[in-house]
């Protein structure tokens, strides 16, 4: 990594803002890399003191307090087992607590400069996730499987370290070299690491590949404003662009990918074209049907080819799991970006709104089937991660937990919202709820709606409920995990 190996770290500082949910260090001497956590710039992860509240009564723990490896959550529905320790936790997530996580800095809240690695390269990205040419690079390393580290770079005048300096993304490479120009990184990633993973730019189809590239800067509005937030979507006044300039970006995406025998860009497999795409795609997804009646990108009734290319991009697991950020989120950012002095228009937060409630809704059983499958192939070459989504979104609680309850003691004093939401106001109550909360997304994440009564599983869900409102997609954890925590947190 960058060589600033794994420790036991129980003062360590928590890099980001909430949660960069991705591995602080904890008093029970979990040995991580320190990574990336959001929320307040000046929370520090400090040593769990020893919590002497009386167990509650948990109606939905981890099947291994509640009878066993094959109990359902409606077989335990109504086990007395108490809430499960943090070391039972860790014991449950051993594998993916145990093993060290890719190095990721925030340089905002460590400007010192790494001792960069000799035998890795060094991708420089935008802090947040925002940026959709950073997620290029990000996607293409993830795609092929090649080992780098993180450097997390503030693009909004957070402040940036004194050894970076242009835009992001940028790529030091193992010799010292640095490199930009997103497109430009993902071929030379691709051409410098031909053992790893598939091919980008598969031999034969290189033109074709290009050509495919090309065809994304003559597709997408010309005269819209520039913004990592909400890219192509604005005007220079901040208004939206019309939605039959949308619809035209819309239909000659729609005609580029019908000329292919399979739904990716380039055919059947994904390529350097589908990595130039999708970050733009994907915000045009979330984003979309909330400045515009009736304005569905993954329509297939209006778009066929459009629509197979997002159902297929849904099924790459480097994608699906980690790079890919959630329709909420890119909503939350939308309010951050364009509309001018005036705020987001009403008519805009109620399609918001209704975007929210289909969001929550849970997967079919197909579907659900098929993103175990993603998930299973996704954890097989990353030993760091857990078996599943939900477990995944367990152990970010669990390796943040104190930078977790140090945000929501800071936000609990500030406003009585949370706490009349259910969310216990004292430091005992919270840390049995996040105990609790992590239980339950080990056991994949359901409480029975008869347990959803008792009062520590209202306490959990409201605790999911705070976490998904603050977190942010991808940057704290990936699209299929927090779909666990807003699965839960739908309970409310």
């Amino acid at each position: 990594g960058l060589h600033r190996p794994p420790t036991t770290m129980p003062n360590s500082r928590v890099t980001g803002l909430l949660l960069v949910l991705l591995g602080c260090g904890s008093s029970r001497q979990v040995r991580c890399a320190p990574a990336p956590l959001a929320l307040s710039t000046s929370l520090r992860c400090r040593a769990c003191s020893a919590f002497l509240a009386p167990r509650r009564k948990f109606l939905h723990p981890h099947a291994a307090w509640t009878g066993g490896e094959n109990a359902s959550p409606a077989q335990s529905g109504t086990s007395t087992a108490a809430v499960p320790s943090w070391s039972d936790l860790e014991s449950s997530l051993e594998s993916s607590i145990s093993s060290p996580l890719p190095v990721s800095i925030d340089s905002v809240l460590d400007p010192s400069t790494p001792n960069f690695s000799k035998d890795h390269a060094t991708l420089f990205r935008e802090r947040h996730g925002w940026c959709p040419y950073s997620e290029r690079v990000w996607l293409a390393l993830e795609l092929k499987g090649v080992p780098y580290d993180t450097v997390r770079i503030d693009n909004t005048g957070g402040g940036r370290p004194s050894y970076y300096g242009g835009q992001t993304p940028q790529m030091r490479w193992p010799d010292g070299r640095t490199q930009g120009e997103s497109m430009d990184l993902v071929r030379e990633v691709d051409e410098r690491y031909p053992e790893y993973g598939m091919s980008l730019y598969p031999e034969g189809m290189e033109a074709e590949v290009e050509a495919k590239v090309r065809a994304w800067s003559n597709t997408f509005p010309k005269k819209s404003r520039p913004s990592s937030r909400a890219a192509y979507l604005f005007d220079w006044s901040g208004e939206p662009l019309w939605k039959s300039e949308f619809e035209r970006v819309l239909r000659d995406t729609d005609g580029v990918l019908s000329d292919t025998p399979g739904p990716f860009f380039c055919g059947d497999g994904i390529t350097a074209a589908d990595v130039a795409w999708a970050p733009f795609l994907e915000r045009y997804g979330a984003q979309l049907p909330c400045l515009h009646d009736d304005l569905d990108p993954r329509d297939a009734g209006a778009y066929p080819h459009l629509s197979a290319w997002y159902d297929a991009m849904d099924s790459v697991p480097a994608y699906a799991c980690r790079v890919k950020g959630d329709k909420s989120s890119w909503r939350k950012v939308l309010s951050m970006a364009g509309f001018g002095n005036a705020g987001v228009p009403t008519k805009i937060m109620d399609r918001m709104e209704g975007e929210a409630d289909v969001e929550a809704e849970r997967p079919s059983a197909k579907r659900a089937e098929l993103e175990t499958e993603i998930w299973d192939e996704y954890a097989s070459s990353r030993p760091h991660v857990a078996r599943s989504a939900a477990a995944e979104a367990a152990s970010v609680v669990v390796r943040n937990r104190d930078a977790i309850a140090a945000d929501i003691g800071k936000r609990l004093s500030q406003s009585g919202k949370w706490v009349n939401a259910g969310l216990p106001s004292d430091e005992n109550g919270l840390e049995e709820a996040m105990r609790g909360l992590a239980a339950v997304l080990i056991k994949e994440g359901e409480i029975s709606s008869a347990d959803s009564e008792s009062t520590l599983s209202k306490e959990v869900i409201s605790l999911a409920s705070y976490l998904d409102e603050r977190m942010c997609v991808p940057r704290d954890m990936g699209s299929m995990s927090a779909a666990a925590m807003k699965r839960l947190a739908g309970y409310m």
